[in-house]
């Protein structure tokens, strides 16, 4: 199962770019430039299920399972690693959970945005500390080296493109960058650890 964690990072980030595409394309004045993507999901209706299901949901289990497969081949690895891991399927549960407690676009204050923004909240907030335990930890594992640098600005680039560019570009295309950085971090990680195992 672990030769396969990189295929199912990357088939989640696939999955998330092609919800958003689609539901996106049959929304009357649906800007992907300006509006954030959960708002595909804030309609209550089946479609609305639909795309929390294939952009959020899916994809985020898809993720957490690749994560929990990389951390149980690792019962020998150094903690920052284990707990590196550990805290990227956190991330990874907390992006399904985005799904799980949609938008309401009815009231602002309604409960289940209050659960939305928490679960966005703990989405960079477990990854960035993940991915710098991480960065720490692959300094002694051959084929894992090379991602030290790369983790650590990770660990910098997604929260600052989620929290800090929505003020200087739309919301839509901060809230993009930063979901793609954090697909592409999870899913590069994951590829880079399964050939590190290959003979």
């Amino acid at each position: 199962m672990v030769r396969h964690a990189h295929r199912m990072a990357w088939a989640a980030m696939a999955l998330f770019v092609l919800a958003l595409a689609g539901f996106g394309a049959t929304l009357d004045g649906y800007s992907h430039l300006r509006h954030a993507p959960a708002l595909l999901g804030a309609g209550g209706d089946v479609r609305s299920l639909a795309f929390n299901l294939s952009a959020f949901v899916v994809p985020g289990l898809l993720l957490a399972t690749a994560m929990f497969v990389l951390r149980s081949g690792r019962d020998s690895a150094a903690w920052p690693l284990r707990l590196g891991l550990a805290l990227w399927l956190l991330s990874a549960l907390a992006f399904a959970a985005m799904g799980v407690f949609a938008l309401d676009a009815s009231s602002v204050a309604a409960a289940a945005n209050r659960h939305h923004a928490a679960a966005w909240s703990l989405w960079w907030m477990a990854f960035a500390p993940g991915a710098l335990m991480l960065a720490s930890g692959v300094g002694g594992v051959p084929g894992l080296r090379r991602l030290r640098w790369p983790l650590a600005l990770a660990a910098l680039l997604v929260p600052a493109t989620a929290l800090l560019l929505p003020g200087l570009v739309p919301v839509g295309a901060a809230q993009r960058l930063a979901f793609v950085l954090w697909f592409a971090c999870l899913a590069a990680t994951a590829t880079a650890a399964v050939r590190a195992r290959q003979p």
